[in-house]
């Protein structure tokens, strides 16, 4: 009983705080520099599982961990569409979540981009082609990039997003010209 009595008032030790790797910190500055470009704000990301089995969202999740601390390179996860520039989509598209995510692309305010995370999102997965399964998520929407991977590590969804950034780049000047 004593000792679980000391254990409670002893000084905690911890390890500090990780040290981001130098690759993560240059993908992340140049992202930032890109989304600064690009948009002029920071990049509201709203995520979408239209029937994964999680290993996607948990990297994604990581993305906010103080190693990957995504939020310092201006990229924030939103709950509604409405404030989304980006609509990142993880799992196979189920038929069930069709709908649901049709009504959630068309939340998103122009110009919306959709990232597909995951071979699940990227081909449909292993269940492509299964009845309940429609396939990947260029089924239902017009893909801006693909970031392949079962799941995909956080820094490749970091260099995914700013390829994607690069490319919007473009695509943004076609549009106003």
């Amino acid at each position: 009983m004593v000792n679980a009595i000391t254990c409670l008032f002893r000084k905690k030790v911890t390890g500090g705080d990780p040290v981001p790797d130098e690759e993560i910190e240059a993908i992340g500055q140049e992202l930032q520099c890109e989304i600064d470009r690009v948009f002029g704000h920071s990049l509201a990301i709203r995520e979408l599982d239209t029937g994964s089995d999680n290993a996607a969202e948990i990297e994604i999740n990581n993305l906010t961990n103080p190693y990957y601390d995504a939020e310092r390179f201006g990229i924030s996860f939103v709950a509604s569409p409405r404030h989304a520039d980006v609509l990142m989509v993880t799992g196979a598209v189920t038929r069930n979540m069709m709908t649901a995510a049709q009504k959630t692309y068309e939340a998103i305010p122009s110009p919306k981009f959709v990232v597909a995370v995951g071979d699940d999102a990227c081909t449909g997965g292993i269940f492509a082609g299964t009845y309940a399964v429609a396939g990947g998520a260029d089924t239902l929407f017009s893909v801006d990039m693909k970031i392949p991977g079962n799941p995909p590590p956080p820094w490749a969804i970091l260099a995914g997003l700013l390829a994607m950034m690069r490319k919007a780049d473009g695509r943004q000047r076609d549009k106003s010209l």
